[in-house]
């Protein structure tokens, strides 16, 4: 059984469809990589897989579960929120909020998520302060994880590219995705930079982490796939 269905996805802005029809299917523990030229609709099939825009008609899957579908166009913010959680997006300029150290950004997401459902659920003040421990107790867990432990207090300007990038991998992590995101995540680093993100997400696969990863970097795209995907003008011409 596959962990991610994806059939004849189809999105539109105005009068111009980005996506015609695209469909794949991903395994646990799988890496998969899109690639293919600007414009192609790459960017876009991420951004409809983590609900940042909605597709016009097909289906998503995830675990067997129905996540999206043309029948169901329609969603509530909560909606949209609760079906994100199955994705984890880590964007290609890291997106770290600046105001804050490394620690709370990885932090901030679920304990912002948990505490709403704990206090929905008239859970007590005490359960609350344990659970936020537990939830900082992870995300240190996760920033030694990506071999940023002695940066926790570090604020985002004082990192370098590939260490922002390694926060945002932790930051993405935090919420327990089934399926990890990258949009381009080597692109803005020079070679040396490039290798310390390239390492973290070699680890993961060594974790069965599931992935999808864009990129234009074909010998990174060589390392990491477990099945590649080639997009052009909205639709896969390739895959292998």
């Amino acid at each position: 059984m596959s962990m991610l269905e994806v059939k004849n996805l189809t999105k539109s802005f105005g009068q111009h469809q980005v996506l015609k029809g695209v469909s794949f299917s991903l395994k646990q523990g799988e890496v998969l990589v899109i690639i293919g030229s600007s414009g192609s609709g790459k960017t876009t099939l991420l951004r409809c897989l983590n609900f940042l825009e909605t597709p016009d008609s097909g289906m998503i899957e995830v675990n067997g579960e129905e996540v999206f579908s043309e029948n169901n166009t329609k969603l509530s913010d909560s909606e949209l929120r609760n079906r994100r959680l199955h994705f984890g997006l880590v964007f290609q300029s890291f997106n770290l909020f600046p105001q804050h150290n490394v620690l709370k950004n990885v932090t901030l997401a679920p304990t912002l998520y948990y505490t709403k459902q704990m206090k929905k659920n008239k859970a007590s003040k005490s359960e609350i302060k344990a659970a936020k421990a537990e939830i900082e107790n992870q995300a240190k867990k996760l920033i030694d994880m990506v071999g940023l432990s002695d940066k926790v207090e570090e604020y985002p300007c004082r990192l370098s590219g590939g260490q922002q990038q390694r926060v945002a991998i932790a930051r993405a992590l935090a919420l327990n995705p089934e399926i990890l995101c990258f949009d381009e995540p080597t692109s803005a680093l020079d070679p040396s930079l490039k290798n310390e993100v390239v390492k973290v997400i070699n680890d993961l696969k060594k974790q069965k982490q599931t992935m999808i990863i864009i990129t234009h970097d074909m010998e990174f795209a060589d390392s990491v796939a477990d099945k590649i995907i080639k997009m052009e003008k909205g639709r896969i011409i390739e895959e292998r």
